[in-house]
């Protein structure tokens, strides 16, 4: 980890909690209520989230599933979005989601009309607002948790054992 953290302590509660009070509590509480007051379908939430922790290069983010009522995405999803572009998996608005989540990511000011239009005949005005925010929180925290290197910190146990082994 690039920050030292004391060894009793969890690093993302620490960090976030505990280092920057006023800063790392409201932005849990952001992050959080991206999850949980979502109205976007599972599929292009997740789309457009694993895109950006791809991107990212976010541990933790890449083996994250988001759960909503015992559902997640099938397995191979996350190899999918890496194939957004070509993949028969993905209907067009999942398809969308994560291209729009490489390009916010990636070229922001690449993003032309032409995606506009393809966005506005798939989503809503409150929508593309809602994916743009869930992407900006993603894009930020996910980043944040990778700069610091605490995604290896907070990483789920699949990562271990590929570590264990390489």
């Amino acid at each position: 980890m690039i920050v030292e953290v004391p060894e009793d302590k969890d690093p993302i509660m620490y960090v976030w909690g505990e280092m920057v009070p006023e800063i790392g509590i409201p932005a849990s509480r952001f992050s959080t209520s991206v999850y949980e007051h979502s109205t976007l379908g599972l599929r292009e939430f997740e789309a457009a989230r694993l895109r950006i922790a791809q991107v990212n290069g976010c541990i933790f983010c890449q083996d994250w599933r988001t759960e909503r009522d015992g559902v997640t995405v099938e397995d191979g999803f996350a190899e999918a979005v890496e194939q957004w572009r070509t993949t028969p998996a993905f209907d067009d608005r999942t398809r969308l989601a994560a291209e729009y989540a490489e390009r916010y990511a990636l070229d922001h000011h690449g993003i032309d009309e032409g995606f506009w239009t393809r966005m506005r005949a798939h989503y809503t005005d409150r929508e593309i607002v809602e994916l743009s925010m869930c992407i900006g929180s993603w894009m930020a925290f996910g980043r944040l948790n990778r700069v610091l290197e605490l995604d290896t910190a907070c990483a789920l146990p699949s990562h271990f054992a590929e570590r264990a082994t390489s």
